[in-house]
């Protein structure tokens, strides 16, 4: 029997109206076909923002692990309204939270990590004709203490389950139709891909795609779960993200990647010496900040400056940081920026093309555009250029590389 993971988002569930249209969409599947179906579903659109915004009338700063325990309950109120529409279409169905699967994680609230997901269950309901819906974005730890994954959990939730589950396919159901070559509200021109590779769009969604959560891509390549963004509203094929053939060889560059939320800071006038640069990302990392593009430029003098970005909202703690551990690390100054960007060009194409960093460069100076920082891999070249700048750097870069409409 055939397996499909389905998920939708929150946009997907925002209303009972909503609900019901997808609950009208799974028993037209399943009478159809008879598939078997898990479905994984996010809290109703706002209801995170709503729960956040009670916490903090109540406590400025609540303890993370307080924080799952509330925004945990968002998913339960769309799995048991979602069970219900189906059952009144005289579907069978059963609803369960994170815990209630036994989806393992560890006690990193907040942002905790799949480790385990217990199947029994899910597969006897499955065995009976039952569609199975569970909650996304939420686990429990081996102790019993209830955890979340992080924003935009529930595409993990999916692909984890895609994956224990061996599902023939796993189906993200969102606002868009599939992924696009880049972010169509900033490049009217973006068109719709029918294919992308797991690396190709794990690239993108480290660097700021907002379709799928990174660790969810992560998930489906190392699995291999064939994976495929669709809409919700809008019947189509989305977009197949599966591993590279040879077709995909005759793309140069698939997508335009951006990220609004970075932050740059420099320590400046550091001594040149081994161990330098642990002395200074120790205290980040032990701090819990995520580090991006590293670059450092050594004077003539033996001093060197060294810059990093971070997301924009650890700006303000790394810049404390730093002036904490500058006098101790013979610093001149720091220095900081939360006005800039990061844009990439990605594709697998350019494993075996040369001169894609000249034609980027050229078509961003063209336009008077300056590069701060510079960061590169196999499939991918970011830089950082001043957040004025973004728009005009994506549909330039756009043009350049011929991935407008046709």
């Amino acid at each position: 029997m055939s397996l499909y993971v389905h998920k939708y988002g929150g946009t997907s569930v925002g209303t009972s109206e909503k609900i019901q249209n997808i609950a009208q969409k799974l028993a037209h599947e399943k009478n159809k076909t008879g598939y078997d179906l898990v479905v994984v579903v996010s809290a109703m659109r706002g209801e995170t923002d709503r729960m956040t915004k009670l916490a903090r009338g109540i406590q400025a700063a609540p303890s993370a692990k307080q924080m799952d325990v509330l925004l945990s309950t968002g998913e339960q109120v769309t799995i048991s309204l979602l069970c219900m529409a189906l059952e009144a279409l005289g579907q069978k169905a059963v609803s369960y939270t994170g815990s209630q699967v036994k989806i393992i994680t560890d006690d990193s609230h907040g942002k905790a990590r799949i480790e385990d997901i217990e199947t029994a269950k899910i597969k006897a309901d499955l065995d009976d004709g039952r569609i199975v819906v569970v909650a996304g974005f939420q686990g429990v730890t081996a102790d019993g203490i209830i955890t979340t994954l992080g924003r935009g959990g529930s595409d993990t939730t999916a692909v984890a389950l895609a994956a224990a589950l061996k599902a023939d396919e796993c189906r993200i159901y969102t606002d868009v139709d599939g992924v696009y070559t880049t972010d169509p509200r900033v490049e009217p021109k973006a068109r719709r891909l029918d294919k992308i590779t797991f690396e190709e769009m794990l690239e993108m969604a480290s660097l700021g795609s907002k379709i799928l959560q990174i660790r969810s891509v992560e998930f489906a390549g190392k699995y291999n779960v064939p994976l495929r963004v669709l809409s919700t509203f809008i019947e189509g094929d989305g977009t197949l993200i599966t591993y590279e053939d040879d077709d995909m060889e005759k793309a140069l560059i698939s997508g335009i990647a951006f990220n609004r939320d970075e932050a740059k800071v420099t320590l400046s006038g550091v001594q040149d010496m081994p161990g330098i640069a642990s002395a200074i990302l120790k205290p980040i990392s032990a701090a819990n900040i995520e580090i991006d593009m590293i670059v450092q430029n050594i004077a003539e003098d033996k001093t060197t400056d060294f810059t990093f970005t971070v997301h924009r909202n650890d700006y303000d703690k790394t810049m404390k940081i730093l002036q904490n551990i500058r006098a101790q690390l013979g610093a001149q100054k720091v220095l900081g920026d939360d006005k800039i960007v990061k844009v990439s060009i990605v594709g697998v194409g350019m494993r075996s093309h040369a001169g894609i960093a000249g034609q980027m460069f050229t078509a961003l100076a063209d336009e008077g555009i300056n590069i701060q920082m510079i960061s590169t891999s196999e499939i991918k070249i970011s830089v950082v250029v001043d957040e004025k700048y973004l728009e005009l750097a994506v549909r330039t870069l756009h043009e350049s590389f011929g991935l407008s409409q046709e």
